[in-house]
């Protein structure tokens, strides 16, 4: 079994538990299927990635990353809205359905921005070590996740030829 998985049949879990379990990994499946990162992966592996994710609450204010601090999760926002700051400014925006800190899950560097819930957010977090581990149960997910960079790095490229 996978980190942080639940068993399918989990003894004492009610029925309406595992329905709204199976409910909530349908909302975190769909969400991480629209991922850049992983739009390569399979139906199957992008359901083990949803299962390998933990979801977590985050107040209005909470940090989930910090500019210059080294990442190690990715968080994928399921409910609600954050603010990017890049040094000292607002630059963006991240709704529902957006990424934060995927690419320290391969390269654990300095983050470029700080991120912050502007609103009550509900996160799937996917950890540097669970997800490491998943690579090694399915190493089919890293063909494709440097199929995915690599298009991501061509894109860059393109874009910097000006």
């Amino acid at each position: 079994m996978l980190p942080n998985q639940i068993a399918a049949g989990d003894i004492g879990t009610s029925s309406r538990a595992k329905q709204m379990r199976s409910v909530r990994a349908d909302v975190v499946h769909r969400h991480f299927s629209s991922v850049p990162l992983f739009s390569e992966c399979s139906k199957r592996e992008l359901r083990l990635l949803s299962k390998t994710a933990i979801v977590e609450p985050r107040a209005t204010g909470a940090t989930l990353v910090t500019e210059g601090q080294t990442g190690a999760n990715a968080f994928v926002i399921l409910q609600g809205r954050c603010r990017v700051i890049r040094k000292g400014r607002r630059v963006a925006q991240i709704d529902a359905g957006g990424v934060v800190g995927e690419l320290s899950l391969l390269n654990p560097a300095p983050c470029n921005a700080t991120v912050i819930a502007e609103t009550p957010l509900e996160v799937a977090i996917l950890r540097r070590r669970d997800f490491l581990a998943l690579l090694e149960h399915s190493p089919s997910i890293s063909f494709k996740l440097l199929k995915s960079l690599a298009a991501r790095v061509q894109e860059l490229d393109a874009r910097a030829i000006v």
